[in-house]
C-alpha cells in the first residue's frame, strides 16, 4: 500500500526556471581523489509541470531527480564531478515545453534531460534535443508513437528521434493490461470511455476500447472533455443512463476526480478506471468518499514494496519534498542515474577527463542506449526504439481511501 502525502506548494514561481543546487559538496574526496584536482560541474535539466495541473505528479519528478543527484555527489559516483539539477515548469503546456527545451539544448552547462510528464508535450520537445544530440529521458511517457514512430500500429515501427528514451512502459501495454483486468477480473461488460482529447488521455482511451472489445466487451458510449472543465453535468447523465458497469476515463487526475465525484452525486455506482494519469493520492482527496472502488493502473509495482527504493522513500520523506514521489519518483532517479551513469562511461573512455559539453552530450545519448543495471524501481535498460525493457504494471484500487496494488503483471497481448 502506498503511503504518500501531498504538501501544499508555498511559493510561486516567477520564471520558467528554477535552479536547484545537489547538497554534495564539492569538496568531497571519498574514494582518495586528490583534493587539489579540479571539479568538473554537470548539470541535468529537468522539465515537468512545477505549476498548475499536475503539479502534484511534476513535482514528484523534480525532487526524484534532485535525491539521485544528492546520493551521485555524497556518493563520490563519478570522481571529480559535481552534479546538480536545473528544473523547467512546462505547466503541461506543449508551447511553453518547447521553450523549455530550446533553453536547456541552448545551456551549455547542461549535459542532459529528464521529462517531460506528458506525452503531448513530448512531442513538442523531441526534435529541439535531436537537433542538439543531448539525451531526454521522460519517466512517465506512455504515448507509443513517441518511440515506435505514427506507423506503429500497424505494425510498421521506426524510431523517430534515438536522443529520446523512457523509464515508463507504454500504452499499448497499458491500454491492453487494464482491459484485461476490467473483463477477466472485475467482469465487467459494458464501459462507457471518455477522454480529454490530448495525446495521453485520447491515445489511452483508444487502446483500452480496442483491447476491451476484442475481449467481447461492449462500448456503451464515448465522450471527450477539455482539460480544465469544472462541470460535467451533461455527461454524467450520459453515463448513468447507458446502462455502462465500468467508466474508463483516458486522461489527468484533474477532470477524472470530479467525473467520479459528480457521477457518484447522481446515485450512480460505477467505479471509473483510468491509467496513471489519475494515479495520485490528490484524486482521492478530491473526489473523496466517491473515490471509493475506482482503477488505475500505473507503470512499474508499488514503489514501497521495492527493498531498494526505501532509502529513497526515507529520503524524500525527511526532505518534506513537495509532490508525488509514489508514481514517477522512483522512474525520474532512475532516469538520472542512468545519465550520471553515462557519465562516468564517457569520463572513462577519455582518460578521466569529460569531453566539451557538444562532444560529451552525444558521447552520452551512446551510453545511455547501454545502460544495464539494477534500479531502484526494477532493472534499466533500453531496446532498440528506447523504450525501457521493464513491462511491469499493476492495478490499484482505492479502498479505504487509499490506492491499494490488487495486481501486478505483464502483458503480451
Amino acid at each position: 500500500m502506498r503511503h504518500r502525502s501531498l504538501l501544499i506548494l508555498t511559493s510561486v514561481l516567477t520564471t520558467g526556471a528554477l535552479t536547484l543546487t545537489a547538497c554534495g559538496s564539492r569538496s568531497d574526496n571519498k574514494g582518495g581523489n586528490n583534493s587539489s584536482a579540479p571539479t568538473t560541474n554537470v548539470v541535468i535539466g529537468v522539465d515537468a509541470p512545477l505549476t498548475g495541473q499536475n503539479s502534484a505528479t511534476g513535482l514528484g519528478i523534480q525532487y526524484g531527480v534532485q535525491i539521485a543527484v544528492d546520493d551521485a555527489n555524497k556518493n563520490n559516483t563519478v570522481p571529480g564531478v559535481h552534479f546538480s539539477i536545473k528544473a523547467f515548469d512546462d505547466k503541461a503546456l506543449p508551447a511553453s515545453g518547447q521553450q523549455n527545451a530550446t533553453a536547456i539544448t541552448g545551456d551549455t552547462s547542461i549535459y542532459a534531460a529528464v521529462g517531460p510528464l506528458n506525452s503531448g508535450v513530448a512531442r513538442s520537445m523531441q526534435q529541439v534535443f535531436a537537433t542538439a544530440n543531448m539525451v531526454e529521458i521522460s519517466p512517465s511517457n506512455t504515448a507509443v508513437d513517441l518511440t515506435q514512430g505514427k506507423g506503429w500500429s500497424t505494425g510498421t515501427k521506426k524510431r523517430p528521434f534515438t536522443t529520446y528514451f523512457r523509464t515508463a512502459t507504454t500504452d499499448a501495454i497499458q491500454g491492453g493490461f487494464a482491459a484485461d483486468y476490467a473483463f477477466k477480473d472485475t467482469g465487467k461488460k459494458k464501459v462507457y470511455v471518455v477522454d480529454d482529447k490530448q495525446a495521453y488521455g485520447a491515445g489511452l482511451a483508444g487502446l483500452f476500447k480496442e483491447h476491451f472489445t476484442k475481449l467481447g466487451g461492449a462500448i456503451a458510449g464515448e465522450d471527450h472533455v477539455s482539460t480544465g472543465d469544472k462541470d460535467f453535468s451533461t455527461l454524467v447523465t450520459k453515463i448513468k443512463n447507458s446502462g455502462a458497469d465500468l467508466v474508463y476515463y483516458g486522461g489527468q487526475y484533474d477532470e477524472a476526480e470530479l467525473v467520479s465525484k459528480q457521477l457518484k452525486a447522481t446515485g450512480a455506482n460505477i467505479p471509473l478506471m483510468g491509467g496513471d494519469g489519475i494515479f495520485s493520492d490528490t484524486y482521492i482527496k478530491v473526489a473523496g468518499s466517491a473515490s471509493e472502488g475506482d482503477y488505475a493502473t500505473s507503470v512499474g509495482v508499488p514503489v514501497t514494496t521495492l527493498p531498494a527504493a526505501q532509502n529513497f522513500i526515507a529520503t524524500y520523506k525527511a526532505k518534506g519534498y513537495q509532490g508525488d514521489y509514489g508514481t514517477y519518483g522512483g522512474y525520474s532517479y532512475d532516469a538520472a542515474t542512468a545519465i550520471i551513469k553515462a557519465v562516468k562511461t564517457v569520463m572513462d573512455a577519455n582518460s578521466g577527463k569529460l569531453p566539451a559539453a557538444t562532444d560529451a552530450r552525444a558521447k552520452i545519448v551512446d551510453a545511455v542506449q547501454k545502460s544495464d543495471f539494477a534500479g531502484i524501481a526494477g532493472h534499466v535498460s533500453f531496446d532498440e526504439y528506447g523504450d525501457t525493457t521493464n513491462k511491469q504494471l499493476t492495478v490499484y484500487q482505492v479502498k479505504g481511501g487509499k490506492w491499494v496494488a490488487v495486481k501486478s503483471g505483464t502483458y503480451t497481448g
